[in-house]
């Protein structure tokens, strides 16, 4: 969610987002056109652990009452799309489940509830397309980061671990339209400190 102007850094890795908003340098917002390619009300952000302070005063942060209500509260934000893209960071994990990110930071995810907010996600039945960056087999130890990014797409695309219950009958009717982006991931920075989980509206 960092720009130029807010970002400590000046690292690019952590302003696409804000680019995708129309947030940001002209020569990053105006690529594909000069509109802005997402609306804020079409991202949820969650598992973030760490954020910059230009970024916080973005983000409203909720009390931490379980992964799998905030899953779904996240869900019912997006009820007014039928498709959505899930963006899976690995860094979102603890660095104890997925050693191979470069940036690994304290209170992450466990391998369960990964696997919940996947299994969550897709018994929504709206998940179209994903992606899945932060995997370094260069600071992995015998793959495991790897592997566990297949086996939460595997959950993402509908095989069962953790057995989550279907979706509710009845689910709002959706637009048809762009699909909205549902990004689970940590920061650009990393830093210990206690775990918060968080969503943008």
């Amino acid at each position: 969610m960092n720009t130029p102007q807010t970002s400590p850094s000046g690292n690019l890795h952590g302003m696409p987002l804000a680019a995708l908003l129309g947030r940001g340098a002209t020569e990053m917002t105006s690529i594909g056109g000069p509109e802005p390619k997402l609306d804020p009300r079409d991202v949820v952000l969650l598992g973030l652990r760490d954020v910059d302070p230009g970024e916080s005063d973005l983000i409203s942060e909720l009390d931490e009452r379980g992964l799998a209500i905030v899953a779904r509260e996240a869900l019912e934000c997006l009820s007014h799309r039928e498709r959505l893209h899930v963006s899976l960071d690995m860094d979102s994990l603890d660095p104890s489940e997925a050693p191979g990110v470069g940036t690994p930071v304290a209170g992450g995810l466990t391998y369960r509830e990964a696997h919940l907010l996947m299994e969550i996600v897709a018994s929504s039945q709206r998940v179209t397309e994903a992606d899945v960056v932060e995997v370094n087999p260069i600071l992995d130890i015998s793959n495991r980061t790897a592997s566990s990014a297949c086996e939460l797409i595997a959950s993402l695309l509908g095989k069962a671990i953790l057995q989550c219950p279907p979706p509710l009958a009845g689910r709002p009717s959706a637009r048809s339209g762009p699909a909205a982006t549902a990004s689970v991931g940590s920061s650009e920075h990393p830093n210990t400190g206690s775990r918060r989980t968080r969503h943008s509206r």
